[in-house]
């Protein structure tokens, strides 16, 4: 017998949830692309399926982790609930932190160079993120603030969520739509060899994926906060900052990295002020730079 709800499909009595075959799926998918790609990178045959028996898990510990630290109210009368991960609370930045980490043991371990398994990880979790956020469409969650005018009313720019009866912004496709941007226009200038050395792929990943980032995390509605702040946006900037200065401290392409630097910290400015549309200006000329700053013509 077969079953199908808006969450789940029944299987012979069987219930598999729409949210955990959608992540299944793109952790699937983001470990072939990484398969596909390892001999490229120079690394030895099997390191992406090494890397992802151990990084996926840690992953998966540390986005647990990392929600229930800025959500302790919620779990400090029980905290047992902090196990009960079916329940849902999960934060992607503590899952890349935990890939991170699982990346730097294994290279310890195996001799690896950490730069070398950090752009093979980086255009395979772009991809799990771009597919995983439709596990919050099945859910109804993850969304932004009520789209208020009939015009943002209709998909993509908003969703329907069945809880209030309202139409909120669609933050989920948002992050979901760029982030297979990232998968290709890193991919793109991978094969043109538009890169000039090991790291340079995750850092144009971690930048790309911050920028947008800090940017749709104050439409959200659900946001983790850090007294006024909101956890994510202040992570994001701290990555945009962080890789801004890493292109200035590197010496090449002197006066577009030092540019990026200073629209990152305009854009910074005008977040934390409560000035969003005014930080998209900023936020539009640091990604035009760090790509030229970043690559090769």
């Amino acid at each position: 017998m077969i079953q199908f709800t808006p969450t789940s499909l029944v299987l012979f009595g069987l219930t598999f949830h729409w949210y955990g075959v959608i992540i299944a799926t793109g952790m699937a998918l983001a470990v072939a692309l990484a398969c596909a790609r390892e001999r490229r990178l120079g690394l030895p045959k099997d390191t992406a399926l090494d890397l992802a028996l151990l990084g996926i898990p840690m992953a998966i510990v540390c986005a647990r982790l990392y929600y229930v630290v800025f959500s302790w109210r919620e779990y400090a009368a029980n905290p047992i609930r902090a196990l009960y991960i079916w329940e849902g609370g999960m934060a992607i930045y503590g899952g890349i932190i935990g890939g991170v980490l699982a990346g730097y043991l294994y290279a310890k371990h195996k001799g690896l160079p950490f730069l070398a398994l950090a752009d093979l990880a980086a255009p395979s979790i772009a991809l799990g993120q771009a597919i995983g956020r439709w596990g919050n469409f099945v859910n109804q969650e993850a969304y932004g603030a009520v789209a208020t005018q009939p015009w943002q009313q209709r998909f993509p720019i908003s969703v329907f969520i069945q809880a209030d009866g309202q139409w909120h912004f669609a933050t989920f496709f948002y992050e979901s739509a760029w982030c297979f941007i990232i998968v290709a226009a890193l991919l793109i200038a991978e094969r043109k060899k538009m890169f000039h050395r090991d790291g340079e792929i995750f850092r144009a990943y971690i930048f790309l994926y911050a920028l947008e980032r800090a940017l749709v995390e104050g439409l959200r509605t659900d946001s983790l906060y850090l007294g006024p702040f909101r956890v994510s946006q202040l992570l994001s900037l701290a990555a945009l900052l962080t890789c801004a200065a890493t292109l200035v401290a590197r010496g090449s392409k002197k006066e577009p990295a030092v540019a990026t630097l200073v629209c990152c910290v305009a854009m910074a400015a005008l977040l934390l002020a409560g000035r969003p549309a005014l930080a998209l200006i900023p936020a539009a000329g640091a990604l035009f730079l760090f790509w030229h700053a970043t690559t090769k013509a």
